[in-house]
């Protein structure tokens, strides 16, 4: 897969909602990731849903999964999303993508 399908499919994960707030949930557990039940009860999504949603995700490679006993415990990817940031900016501003990037690590694009 290309860099730029690979940008698009993470980018495809990401353009639902239900997606998207899983996404951030796994964003703020950090490295210790939730299981997909703590994740359906605090978004409020039906397991079965949110068993698809979540295979979107980790095939996008913004989350990884792990089995702890009975449970699956899902973690954001951090090198994933840093390859989806890194492509979005990447030839920002001619070629310089240091300037898209203010001190707290946000995306500021004012070229």
């Amino acid at each position: 897969m290309s860099e730029t399908e690979k940008t698009i499919e993470q980018l495809s994960a990401l353009a639902q909602s239900t997606r998207f707030a899983v996404f951030k949930t796994l964003m703020r557990a950090g490295r210790e990731g939730l299981s997909a039940g703590e994740i359906a009860k605090a978004l409020e999504v039906a397991p079965n849903t949110l068993s698809n949603h979540l295979a979107i995700i980790t095939r996008a490679d913004l989350a990884s999964v792990t089995r702890d006993g009975r449970s699956l415990i899902y973690t954001a990817r951090i090198d994933g999303v840093n390859d989806l940031l890194a492509a979005l900016v990447d030839d920002c501003c001619n070629g310089h993508p240091e300037i898209c990037v203010t001190v707290s690590g946000r995306s500021n694009i004012s070229c």
